[in-house]
C-alpha cells in the first residue's frame, strides 16, 4: 500500500511544480503498478481518497487484478468491486486483458485524456502465466517456479532465447521507443536551459546553497528575537513562528496537516491552501489520514524540487509509523511535526497522550527524534532538520507553554549535537540531570533546590538523542561527566539507561496517563522537580 501512498505524492509534486515552472518544464504522468495486496490495505482507501477529491488527473494506476494473495485466491478474503471502490473517490476507470498489450495501450490513451480525475486500469491478469501446473495459484507468488514448470512456460509462451537473453527484436523496439521520443526529450532540455542554473537545481534539490545560508541567518535572527522577547510558548507556537520567518526563504516547502492545523501549528499567514484542481497553493488539508499523509510526503520528498512537513499529535505517529520507517530507510528529507507530546497535552486523556511514541520512534534507524526544550531549541533543530538532506525528522512539540531557558543567543546551533551542557556549576559537579523537552525547565528547578542545598547540579538538555550518539565519545563524555546521572522525561524509561548507566535514575512515566489539567497530571505521576532532586539526592547517598 505504500507506493499507491508515494504516487498519490508524486503526482501532487508534478502540479505543484507545473504551476511554479509550467508545462514546458513540468508536465509529465505518474504511474503506479499495484497488487489486490496493495489494494487491502488501508492506506489505499487513505489514498484514492484523497487523489480523487485532490482531482489529479496525470495519476494512472495500473491494477494488478490477478485475484491472488499469498494465502490462496482474493476470495478468501475480499469481494470488493474495485472498480466501483475507485469510481465512489471520484476516479476514472477501465478493465482490460492485463495479457493484452494494446488494450492496454488503448486504456492508457484514453486515461491520458481525462484530465479531472486520476484513473485506474484494472489488468485482470493470471499469475505465474504459461506455467503448466502453477498458472493462477498462490504457489508463484512468491516462490520460484522450478526448472519443469519453467520449461512447461517457455515452451507455451514459445520462448526459446537463453535466460538473461535480450532477443534483437525486442532491444530494437525498446531503442526505438527512445529514439522516437527524441525530440519530446531535446524540445524540454531546451526550455530547461532557459532557467537561470538556481531554478534548474531546484527542481531537485529545492535547499541549495544559497537557501541553506539563507536558513541558517533566518534562525539567527529567531533566536535573537525569541531571546529578547523572553516569550512562555509553547514549542508548537514556536514551531509555527519558526515557519512564518522559513516560508520566504524555502519556496519548495510545502506545509499540510492531518486534520489538526489549529492544534499543531502548521500552518501561517504566508500560506495558502491547495484545493481540487488548484495547485498554486503551498499548504495541504490531508484530512484524517495519517498514515496517507506521511505516505504522500514521501512522494513529495521523492519527486524533487519540495521539502514536505506534516502535523498530527504525537500520539498518532502510530498511524503512520510504516510511512515514517520508510522515510527514513529511504533517506528522505521529510518533516513530521507532532505536538501534544507528553502528559502535558492535559484533558484529554490517556488515548492521546503519548507515553511509549518515543521510545518507538528513537527505535527506528536514520531518524531524528527531536524534543526541543525551549523557543530557541526549536529554531535550532528546525533548522537541523531541513539541512539534513538525507534524513527524516520528527519534531515532538508541546501544548504546555515553556520558559525560555536560553537567554543569551549563540550564533553555534548547540541543539546539532544533540546534548550539551546547558548549565555547569561552578567548582565541579556532585550530579548531572539529563532532560528533554518540557522537563528540562523541570530539572533546571530541580538543580535550583539542590543548589539551595549544597548540591552541584549539572543540567543536560537532550533534544536528539541520535545526534548525540554520532559525536565522538570525548564529547559525549564531557557532557555526560562522571558524576551520578538522573534523566527526566514524560514518557517510559525505555532507552534511557544508555545515558544513565546501570546506576542512574529516572524519573517519568511508568503506565498510561490519565484526564485532568497538565499541572495536576505532573504532580500525580510523581514529575516534579521535588521528585528529581529526591532522586539526585538519593543516588549521592548511595555514592
Amino acid at each position: 500500500g505504500q507506493g499507491i501512498g508515494n504516487a498519490v505524492g508524486m503526482a501532487l509534486a508534478e502540479r505543484l511544480l507545473n504551476q511554479r515552472y509550467g508545462n514546458d518544464i513540468v508536465g509529465h504522468y505518474t504511474y503506479c503498478l499495484a497488487g489486490d495486496g496493495c489494494l487491502m490495505e488501508g492506506l489505499s482507501q487513505e489514498a484514492i481518497s484523497l487523489v480523487g477529491h485532490l482531482k489529479l488527473g496525470r495519476l494512472i494506476v495500473l491494477f494488478d487484478d490477478n485475484q491472488i494473495s499469498i494465502d490462496g485466491p482474493t476470495s478468501l478474503a475480499v469481494t470488493d468491486d474495485q472498480l466501483e471502490r475507485f469510481r465512489a473517490s471520484n476516479w476514472h476507470t477501465a478493465a482490460v486483458d492485463g495479457h493484452d498489450p494494446e488494450a492496454i495501450a488503448l486504456a492508457i490513451e484514453n486515461a491520458r485524456g481525462v484530465t479531472d480525475r486520476p484513473s485506474l486500469i484494472a489488468c485482470r491478469t493470471v499469475i505465474g502465466y504459461g506455467a503448466p501446473k502453477k498458472a493462477g495459484t498462490a504457489a508463484t507468488h512468491g516462490s520460484p517456479l522450478g526448472p519443469e514448470e519453467i520449461a512447461g512456460a517457455r515452451e507455451k509462451l514459445g520462448w526459446s532465447h537463453a535466460p538473461f537473453e535480450v532477443p534483437k527484436p525486442i532491444l530494437a523496439t525498446w531503442r526505438a521507443a527512445g529514439a522516437r521520443n527524441r525530440s519530446a526529450y531535446e524540445s524540454w532540455t531546451d526550455a530547461a536551459a532557459k532557467l537561470d542554473a538556481a531554478s534548474r537545481a531546484r527542481l531537485v534539490d529545492p535547499i541549495d546553497g544559497k537557501i541553506a545560508e539563507d536558513i541558517s541567518r533566518a534562525i539567527a535572527g529567531l533566536k535573537t528575537d525569541f531571546a529578547a522577547e523572553g516569550a512562555k510558548l509553547a514549542t508548537r507556537q514556536s514551531s509555527q513562528k519558526v515557519l512564518e520567518k522559513l516560508m520566504p526563504v524555502i519556496p519548495g516547502l510545502i506545509g499540510g496537516s492531518a486534520d489538526l492545523t489549529g492544534s499543531v501549528g502548521t500552518h501561517t499567514k504566508l500560506h495558502t491552501i491547495v484545493k481540487p484542481g488548484d495547485f498554486a497553493g503551498n499548504y495541504i488539508h490531508y484530512g484524517v489520514r495519517e498514515h496517507a499523509m506521511g505516505a504522500a510526503m514521501n512522494g513529495l520528498a521523492l519527486h524533487g524540487g519540495i521539502v514536505p512537513y506534516g502535523g498530527t499529535f504525537l500520539v498518532f505517529s502510530d498511524y503512520c509509523r510504516p510511512s515514517i520507517r520508510l522515510s527514513a530507510l529511504m533517506g528522505q528529507r521529510v518533516v513530521y511535526v507532532m505536538t501534544h507530546d507528553s502528559i502535558g497535552l492535559g484533558e484529554d486523556g490517556p488515548t492521546h497522550q503519548p507515553v511509549e511514541q518515543l521510545a518507538a520512534l528513537r527505535a527506528i534507524p536514520d531518524l531524528y527524534v527531536m524534543r526541543p526544550a525551549d523557543s530557541v531549541e526549536c529554531a535550532e533543530c528546525w533548522e537541523i532538520a531541513l539541512l539534513a538532506d538525507d534524513t527524516p525528522t520528527i519534531l515532538a512539540l508541546t501544548r504546555q507553554g515553556l520558559p525560555l531557558l536560553r537567554t543569551t543567543p549563540t550564533d553555534q546551533n548547540l541543539s546539532a549535537k544533540g546534548a550539551y551542557v546547558l548549565l555547569e556549576p561552578e567548582g565541579g559537579r556532585d550530579v548531572t540531570l539529563l532532560a528533554t523537552g518540557s522537563e528540562v525547565s523541570l530539572a533546571v528547578d530541580a538543580a535550583k533546590k539542590l543548589q539551595g542545598e549544597g548540591i552541584k547540579a549539572a543540567i543536560v538538555s537532550m533534544p536528539c538523542w541520535e545526534l548525540f550518539e554520532a559525536q565522538d565519545e570525548n564529547y559525549r563524555n564531557s557532557v555526560l561527566g562522571t558524576v551520578p546521572r538522573v534523566g527526566v522525561e514524560a514518557a517510559v524509561e525505555f532507552g534511557w539507561q544508555k545515558w544513565l548507566g546501570s546506576e542512574g535514575a529516572f524519573v517519568g512515566m511508568r503506565g498510561f496517563g490519565a484526564s485532568a489539567p497538565a499541572e495536576a497530571l505532573y504532580k500525580h505521576f510523581g514529575i516534579t522537580p521535588e521528585a528529581v532532586a529526591a532522586a539526585a539526592r538519593d543516588l549521592i547517598v548511595k555514592k
